[in-house]
């Protein structure tokens, strides 16, 4: 039986990947460059006073295309004829390639539809996509060398294989689900970081914006008098549009504090603009400041790294509030830190030389721009982040009981009304009284609500409770709260009242009309109270037997305790019986 053989190219899949992602990156790095080229050939042929020809277009296509990745160019063409170099790259102009670059790598990691497309891992990926694209850029800064901007070759190797290689890793990374550390420290901090960057870019763009609209006039006439017909504005107008984010960058480091550079010896801050500036007319360097010291309008940047500090410390604040106060406070310094990096990069992206002398320096400095974001981020935004957390780490207060709109529940007689002069918060012992005196409150009720019923039929002197003249003091211990002692002549029992913590006991002795608690009929008399009403006699009081319908049910069971058959607070009680 004859085996076929695979070529080994075709059976591990790994190198025909990689060679297929090389040739994708070289690709990306065409279709920039020919978009460009369509861009530049457009506005030669509406030229009505072109100076070269398709050839100068093209080299000129080239020139931007290499300052799209950072690279400084060398104007050879000058009045004094020394070369001057421009090194200020539009950052619109820099997305279109990071774009492709960034789209390339994360295609290159996709299985296809059948899953069944072999893929190189994610670092040969990124090697492969950034070495395909750098190959065509060494090509295009040789082909530079011929034309009227040539480009600075210290340069051409430092930027490009930097933005080629951070936009394939970030392709990758977000092919692969955009993980981000195992700590959620870095996790929290690398997001607030990002949403801070964008905050502050955002209000440095409106407050670019703000201006250019204050200084709309000079504008208007810069814009006449550097082109006079309508192919020449707008090309003007699209450099404009491409410089649009460095205008952004500007604004957010003017806010910042450190400003820019307006040429060597000139800096702009919101405290003033300092030195001669050296501006060259272009509509966006209207929107700058006037000469001298800054007023409230310029002092209102400051607002715009505040809104970003405080957006990136309410971030970590709200992710760390199951933390400890150490890890939100490393997580506010990571952020802050973050956000610094990427605003230095910005600033040094955004800004540069535009010529010799006076315009070596023109943007803000990356340095000072990215500390002043540092120290925003620390001095606003971990303040911030501290708070909102200890803001959502609080325990809300238990609101206090409205008071009731129910009707006042008289107390029953034989209890007397606590009263205190300690103010709201009464002492241990009168809360102990008052907690007795509630205790006992079941059964006064009780022997409150019995007067207002029929007394049982029978002579008194059958009734179990009853007392017989002569006999020996007895002693009656009724659950509840209260002692006290008393006397009286009568056919009932004579017992004190009072009030006090403890189990109340009843003595008495004697014949003749008394005073005691009794559950069928009278209540106790209490000192400076209104006397009870005595309870009528019933129709019939040999119709049925006496079966205590008002004695306790459960007896002495330890099991039962008398407020359990207490009203509610929301239930309507018994209105007290009438007093003669």
């Amino acid at each position: 039986m004859t085996h076929v053989t695979e070529h080994p190219l075709v059976q591990g899949g790994r190198s025909a990947a990689l060679a297929t992602a090389c040739v994708r990156g070289a690709v990306a790095a065409g279709l920039g460059l020919g978009t460009l080229a369509v861009l530049v050939i457009a506005a030669w042929i509406s030229s009505p006073y072109p100076d070269s020809g398709p050839a100068g277009a093209l080299h000129v296509a080239a020139g931007l295309w290499l300052l799209a990745h950072g690279v400084d160019l060398v104007r050879t063409d000058t009045l004094s004829g020394l070369p001057a170099p421009l090194g200020i790259a539009p950052l619109l102009l820099a997305a279109l390639p990071v774009w492709l670059v960034h789209r390339t790598a994360r295609d290159t990691l996709d299985p296809g539809d059948d899953g069944t497309r072999p893929r190189p891992s994610p670092g040969g990926a990124v090697t492969a996509v950034a070495g395909g694209y750098l190959l065509v850029a060494a090509a295009v800064v040789v082909y530079s060398e011929s034309g009227p901007l040539p480009a600075d070759l210290v340069t051409a190797g430092l930027w490009p294989p930097a933005v080629v290689t951070g936009a394939a890793g970030a392709g990758v990374w977000t092919a692969l689900g955009r993980p981000l550390p195992g700590r959620r420290q870095a996790a929290v901090a690398l997001r607030a970081a990002g949403l801070g960057t964008l905050t502050l870019l955002g209000g440095g763009a409106v407050a670019a914006a703000g201006s250019l609209a204050w200084h709309a006039g000079r504008a208007q006439a810069s814009l006449e008098g550097l082109a006079g017909e309508w192919s020449g504005r707008v090309t003007v107008l699209l450099l404009v549009l491409a410089l649009l984010p460095n205008a952004a960058v500007w604004g957010a480091a003017y806010g910042l504090g450190p400003g820019f550079a307006l040429g060597t010896g000139a800096l702009a801050t919101p405290l003033g603009l300092v030195g001669d500036p050296a501006v060259p007319p272009f509509p966006l360097l209207a929107a700058l400041p006037a000469e001298g010291r800054g007023t409230w309008a310029h002092w209102a940047a400051a607002a715009v790294p505040l809104a970003a500090a405080v957006v990136q410390g309410h971030r970590v604040g709200r992710a760390a509030r199951t933390w400890a106060a150490r890890e939100a406070a490393l997580a506010a310094l990571g952020a802050a830190g973050g956000c610094g990096a990427v605003v230095a990069v910005l600033a040094a992206a955004a800004g540069g030389p535009l010529g010799t002398g006076r315009l070596a320096a023109f943007g803000p400095v990356w340095w000072q721009t990215g500390a002043a974001a540092v120290l925003w981020g620390i001095c606003a935004g971990l303040p911030v982040a501290l708070g909102v957390r200890a803001w959502g780490r609080r325990v809300p207060r238990s609101r206090g009981l409205r008071p009731s709109t129910a009707p006042a529940v008289p107390a029953p007689a034989g209890v007397p009304a606590p009263t205190t002069t300690e103010g709201p918060l009464a002492s241990p012992s009168r809360l102990r009284a008052a907690s007795a005196g509630l205790a006992a409150a079941p059964s006064r009720l009780v022997a409150a609500l019995s007067g207002l019923l029929p007394s049982p039929p029978g002579p008194a002197e059958t009734r179990p409770e009853a007392a017989v003249p002569g006999a020996a003091p007895t002693a009656e211990t009724d659950r509840g709260a209260g002692t006290g002692t008393g006397a009286g002549t009568g056919t009932k029992t004579g017992a004190g009242t009072g009030a006090g913590a403890g189990a109340k006991t009843a003595t008495g002795t004697g014949t003749g009309t008394g005073t005691a608690p009794d559950p069928q009929g009278e209540v106790p008399a209490v000192p400076g109270a209104p006397a009870p009403r005595t309870a009528a006699p019933p129709p019939d009081r040999h119709a049925v037997p006496y079966t205590a319908p008002y004695a306790d049910p459960f007896g002495d069971d330890p099991g039962y305790e008398p407020y359990d058959y207490l009203p509610a607070a929301w239930e309507p009680s018994p209105p007290p019986p009438a007093t003669d």
